[in-house]
C-alpha cells in the first residue's frame, strides 16, 4: 500500500448544489438545479456502492474518505485524507490494493483503521474413488488495516496469528477506540476453542493481548473508559440476548435483562455515563410508554430518570461524542430531529436540514472537541445517502462523496400523510410518487416486525417501484413500533382485522385524494408485511390485484407452536412474547385460524409471488412451503421462489435484483 497523491475530486453526491462547498448566505443554503430527465431503469438501482465513509479525525483537522472503486470482479479500495479547513483542495490518496472496503474509522490523528473484506473461492474436490467434482463456494474474511495516513506504514491488525485466522472469519470489529490510549484500541475476536474474547490491539504492529474471555454464548461487550461493563450472551436461534453487567473493579458479572433482537428490542446501549460506575442506555422501563435514554448504576443496576423524552416518540439512538460525551438524543418526526443537551447545537442542525429544503434526514455522526466541524450523513427519499462536512465557523456545507449516482431529480418524491382510521383514529404513512407524480398504479407496502416503523428515508424497494410510474404507500399501522408502547398495543391480538383495516384505510384515503387508479392496487411485504399482503389479499380480493409475501407468515397457530417448541430461553420468553401479540393458541383458536391466509387460500383470487430463504431462523421457510401447497390446492395462481444459503432476506445483491425483476414483472402483469 502506498499513499500517493490524486487528481480532481471523488464522485460527489446527487442533488445540484453538490459541487464545491456552499457558502451560508444571510438566509440560508443557497441551491443549484439540475435539469429533470426519465426514471432509472431497475439496474441502475444496483450499481456498487462508492463512497462507504468519511470520518473526521480526534482533532478535528483531517478527514478521510473511504472509497469502492474498480468492478466486483476486480475491486479496489481506496481512502482519500483531506485537510478539513481546505475540504475543496487536493486529496492525497492512499491504495489499499484489490479489496473490498466496509467501514473506516481514525484510531488517533495519524492512523486509520480500515475495515477490509476478502473473498477467497474455494474450489471442489474430487471425493475418493470418484470422477465428479463437488460443488466450490466462496469465503469472506474481514480485517482491519491500521493505515498511518503520514507516512504509508501499514499494519494488520491480529497479524501472525495464525491459528485464529484458521479459524475466525471476522477479525474486524473494533469496540472502543481508547481516546485516552492513541496506540491501541479494544476488539473481540474468536478464541481458537471457539469462544469469543475482548483483545487489546496495538494499531502499530497488530499485536494483541487478551483481556476477557466470555462464555460458549457470549458475543460481545460494552465498555466504559476502557473497561468492559456490559456483556451480551445469546441463545442459540441468535433472537434474544442476556445482557450481565459489572462495575469497575468488580469481579463478577451480574444479570440484568434479556432483551429481543429482532423484534421489539427495548433494552440497548448509548454510551457512557458522567462517572466510571455510570452508564447511558436506551430503555423502557415497567409504566412508562416511550422508550428513553436513561443514565444506569453499574453497583446498583437502578435506571435513571428519562433524558429529554418526547411523548408519543420512541428515541432512536443517543448522540455521543468521540470523547463518550453525551450529546443529545434523536427521535424521528417530520424528519430526523434531535433534543440536544447543548445549547446551541439546534439551530446548526436547521442549517443543515434547510441546505436540503428540509427534504431529508441529517444524521450528525461525528463533531469535533470544539464543536466547529460536524461530519453528516444525509439520506432522503430523493438522497441514496452522502456525506458532508459542515464548518460552523466557515458557515460552509461541503460533500465528501456519495453512496450512489443516482440524480435526485430522477427519484420519487416522498409526503407524509395522516390517515384518519374508520374507528376515528389517525395514522402516519409515506407515500411515494413516481417521479412526473402522474396518477396511476398503487402498490402498498406494509412492513415488518411488526413493532417497527417506516421512516421517510432512501428505501431502494420502493424507488424501484416508483421508477415504473407506480404511487407506493408505506402506512404505519397499529401495532408499529417507535410511537410508544400504547400504540404498539393497539395492534395486539389484532394482526388479521385491526392491523389490517389501517392499511386498508390508509389505501382508500390515498386512492381518493391523490386521484390513483382503484382498480390497480397490489399489496406487497416482508416479514411481517409479507403476512399483511397474503391476508389483504384474503380480505379484499376486490381490491388487490397482486401479493408478494416475503419471507412472511402463513399460518399463525403453525406459527406459534414453531415458536414454542424452538424457545430455547429458561422461561419461555420468546414464546411468551408472540403469545401476547398475535393470540393464545388455547384460548384464541378460532380467532387464529381466521388471521391464517393458508386456512383461507381459497378466498384468494390474485396472483400471489412468496420468496422466502431456505435458512430463515426468524421465519421458517415451512411457512412459505405450506402457503404454496393450499393455494395449489385451491387452484389459484402461485410461485414459490426459495433463495438457497439465505436467512430472513439477508441475500447476495445479485438475488435481490433478480427478485426485483420478477416483482416488477408480476406486478407490471397485474396492472395491464
Amino acid at each position: 500500500m502506498q499513499a500517493s497523491r490524486t487528481e480532481g475530486r471523488a464522485a460527489l453526491s446527487r442533488r445540484g448544489v453538490l459541487g464545491a462547498g456552499v457558502v451560508l448566505g444571510l438566509t440560508g443554503f443557497g441551491s443549484v438545479k439540475a435539469a429533470p430527465a426519465g426514471a432509472y431503469a431497475l439496474e441502475y438501482f444496483f450499481d456498487a456502492q462508492r463512497t462507504r465513509a468519511a470520518v473526521l479525525s480526534p482533532s478535528g483537522a483531517h478527514i478521510a474518505v473511504m472509497m469502492q472503486l474498480g468492478t466486483p470482479a476486480e475491486p479496489r479500495g481506496v481512502i482519500d485524507v483531506l485537510d478539513a479547513s481546505a475540504p475543496e483542495g487536493e486529496r492525497r490518496r492512499i491504495e489499499l490494493g484489490a479489496l473490498t472496503v466496509e467501514a473506516l474509522e481514525w484510531a488517533n490523528d495519524r492512523r486509520l483503521l480500515a475495515r477490509v473484506a476478502i473473498k477467497n473461492v474455494i474450489r471442489g474436490r474430487k471425493p475418493a474413488g470418484s470422477i465428479m467434482t463437488g460443488d466450490g463456494f466462496t469465503l469472506t474474511s474481514r480485517r482491519i488495516v491500521s493505515v498511518d495516513h503520514l507516512s504509508g506504514a501499514t499494519a494488520v491488525l491480529f497479524e501472525g496469528e495464525r491459528q485464529r485466522l484458521r479459524r475466525s472469519l471476522n477479525l474486524g470489529h473494533v469496540i472502543d477506540i481508547l481516546p485516552d490510549d492513541p496506540d491501541h484500541v479494544l476488539m473481540t475476536a474468536w478464541e481458537a476453542d471457539g469462544v469469543m474474547g475482548l483483545h487489546k490491539v496495538n494499531v502499530n504492529d497488530g499485536k494483541a493481548e487478551r483481556l476477557e474471555r466470555g462464555n460458549s454464548a457470549t458475543i460481545g461487550w460494552h465498555t466504559h473508559q476502557g473497561v468492559a461493563v456490559l456483556r451480551r450472551d445469546i441463545n442459540s436461534r441468535r433472537t434474544v440476548e442476556t445482557i450481565h453487567a459489572r462495575a469497575p473493579g468488580e469481579t463478577e458479572w451480574r444479570f440484568v435483562r434479556r432483551n429481543r433482537i429482532v423484534d421489539a428490542p427495548d433494552f440497548s446501549w448509548v454510551g457512557g455515563g458522567g462517572a466510571p460506575e455510570t452508564i447511558l442506555v436506551s430503555a423502557r422501563v415497567e409504566g412508562e410508554d416511550v422508550e428513553a435514554i436513561r443514565e444506569m448504576n453499574l453497583h446498583s443496576l437502578a435506571l435513571g430518570a428519562p433524558k429529554q423524552p418526547r411523548a408519543g416518540r420512541d428515541v432512536l439512538y443517543g448522540l455521543m461524542d468521540a470523547r463518550d460525551r453525551y450529546v443529545g438524543a434523536a427521535y424521528y418526526g417530520d424528519r430526523l430531529e434531535y433534543e440536544f443537551a447543548e445549547p446551541g447545537l439546534a439551530g446548526h442542525h436547521r442549517a443543515m436540514n434547510r441546505f436540503f429544503d428540509d427534504d431529508c434526514d441529517v444524521h450528525i455522526i461525528q463533531i469535533s472537541d470544539d464543536r466547529n466541524r460536524f461530519i453528516a450523513y444525509v439520506d432522503g427519499p430523493r438522497e441514496p445517502g452522502a456525506w458532508y462536512l459542515y464548518d460552523k465557523t466557515a458557515r460552509s456545507m461541503t460533500n465528501l462523496g456519495g453512496r450512489y449516482a443516482l440524480d435526485f431529480q430522477r427519484l420519487g418524491g416522498c409526503e407524509r400523510l395522516s390517515v384518519s382510521t374508520r374507528d376515528g383514529a389517525s395514522i402516519e404513512a409515506y407515500l411515494t410518487a413516481p417521479p412526473g407524480a402522474a396518477p396511476g398504479p398503487l402498490v402498498v407496502m406494509p412492513h415488518g416486525g411488526p413493532e417497527v416503523r417506516d421512516y421517510r428515508g432512501y428505501d431502494r424497494q420502493v424507488q424501484v417501484l416508483a421508477a415504473q410510474g407506480w404511487w407506493v404507500l408505506q402506512p404505519n399501522f397499529r401495532g408499529s413500533g417507535g410511537y410508544g408502547l400504547g400504540f404498539a398495543q393497539q395492534g395486539w391480538r389484532r394482526w388479521g382485522e385491526r392491523m389490517q383495516e389501517d392499511v386498508e384505510d390508509a389505501v382508500a384515503q390515498v386512492v381518493r385524494d391523490k386521484g390513483l387508479d382503484a382498480g390497480r392496487v397490489a399489496i406487497m411485504g416482508a416479514s411481517y408485511g409479507g403476512y399483511a399482503a397474503l391476508m389483504g389479499a384474503v380480505r379484499r380480493p376486490d381490491l388487490y390485484k397482486a401479493a408478494i409475501a416475503i419471507c412472511g407468515v402463513s399460518d399463525l397457530p403453525e406459527m406459534l407452536a414453531a415458536e414454542k417448541r424452538d424457545d430455547d430461553t429458561p422461561t419461555k420468553e420468546v414464546f411468551g412474547f408472540w403469545k401476547k401479540r398475535i393470540g393464545d393458541p388455547d384460548v384464541d383458536k378460532t380467532m387464529l385460524e381466521a388471521s391464517s391466509p393458508r386456512r383461507r387460500a381459497a378466498e384468494i383470487v390474485c396472483p400471489i409471488l412468496l420468496v422466502h430463504g431456505v435458512d430463515d431462523q426468524i421465519v421458517p421457510v415451512e411457512q412459505s412451503r405450506i402457503m404454496n401447497s393450499a393455494l395449489r390446492g385451491a387452484r389459484r395462481t402461485v410461485e414459490l421462489v426459495e433463495v438457497p444459503d439465505a436467512g430472513h432476506g439477508d441475500w447476495e445483491e445479485e438475488v435481490e435484483k433478480d427478485l426485483m425483476g420478477r416483482y416488477v414483472a408480476l406486478l407490471r402483469r397485474a396492472f395491464a
